[in-house]
Parts: structure tokens; C-alpha cells; sequence
């Protein structure tokens, strides 16, 4: 059996996924989400390059909780896969792909090993969706109305239908849905 592609994302309930100067302090972590038991189902993340340049090696402040530092640990454990048009090579823990896409993609699915956390950009999922290579869309719909920012999809051409497969509701306000590309 093939690992699955996972968008695994936070969302304001207007749709954003980042507020307008790139802020993320609306998004809840509490260990109610069982962010932690994700990240024990994947073994590789896949970045857009600007995405892996803010977050790829991001470690936390000094003083920061136990829980942070132990979930940037388990993030930077992973397998990481970098999707650029212009840096080339391996940088330090990471692999660069430029192109061949979809042939990349299904290549690490068909390795041995557990889910691939499809960490983003806005640009690199909209070209998963276009191929069609997310198996399952993770999205924690946080109690915030952000106005303006970076949306969740721009520039999805085509329609793609969606399974209902769980919805989780945490004490936080958090909702949790998970999808399946319909008819798998």
C-alpha cells in the first residue's frame, strides 16, 4: 500500500492560512489536537522553498515550552523535500526537487515508510491539487476571522470533490476535518 499525501494545515475561519504580514499567533497548540500523534504518522515533510527557508531548521526561543521544543524536534527528524525552481541539490537536511513532479511524488509514496506531510506553500499545494496527489486534507478550522492574509487555495482551476471522513471539535474552538479525495 502507497503512504498517503497529507495536507495537514491551519485555517482561519475565513479561509487564511497566514494573516496579512505573515503572522501564525491566531493558531491554537494544545496537546488536546494530537499534533504530536500526527507527527509520529509521517516520516517526510514536503516544503515550497519559501516555506522550508521560514520554517524548514525554525527553532523555537530559548524559554519557550518543552512541548514546542519537542514538537521542532520531531519536525526536523523528518525526511525533508524542498520543491524549487531555482535552489538545486541537497542543503544540509533536505532535498531539493525541481522538477518531474508528479513523477517525484509517486516515487517517495511507492518507499517504504509511514504518511508525507505536505507542509506547503500556498503554491506547491495548489500544484498538488492540480495533480491530484493529495490523498487527504487535514484542516483545523481555528475560532478566528483573520480579514485579510494568505488564503488557504488560490488558483484552483478545477473542481475536486471531497469525502467527509472525520471531524474532531477540541475545547479551544478548534475543528478538525478530514477529507478524502472522493471515490478512494
Amino acid at each position: 500500500m502507497n503512504r498517503k499525501i497529507i495536507l495537514d494545515l491551519a485555517v482561519s475561519l475565513d479561509g487564511f492560512i497566514e494573516g496579512k504580514n505573515g503572522e501564525v499567533d491566531w493558531c491554537v497548540m494544545d496537546a488536546e489536537m494530537g499534533f504530536t500523534d500526527f507527527l509520529n504518522q509521517i516520516d517526510t515533510i514536503l516544503y515550497g522553498r519559501k516555506s522550508y527557508d521560514l520554517w524548514g531548521q525554525f527553532t523555537p526561543e530559548v524559554g519557550q515550552d518543552d512541548t514546542e521544543k519537542e514538537i521542532w524536534e520531531s519536525v526536523h527528524s523528518k525526511e525533508k523535500y524542498v520543491f524549487s525552481r531555482t535552489q538545486k541539490g541537497t542543503g544540509g537536511k533536505a532535498v531539493f526537487i525541481n522538477d518531474n513532479i508528479r513523477e517525484e511524488v509517486d516515487r517517495l509514496k511507492r518507499k517504504p515508510g509511514k504518511d508525507i506531510w505536505l507542509y506547503g506553500g500556498a503554491n506547491l499545494i495548489t500544484t498538488f491539487v492540480h495533480l491530484g496527489l493529495v490523498d487527504e486534507f487535514r484542516l483545523s478550522v481555528h475560532p478566528v476571522i483573520l480579514g485579510e492574509g494568505k488564503p488557504l487555495f488560490t488558483d484552483i482551476r478545477q473542481r475536486t470533490n471531497l469525502k467527509l471522513v472525520r471531524t474532531k471539535t477540541f475545547s479551544s474552538g478548534v475543528v478538525q476535518l478530514i477529507y478524502h479525495l472522493k471515490g478512494q
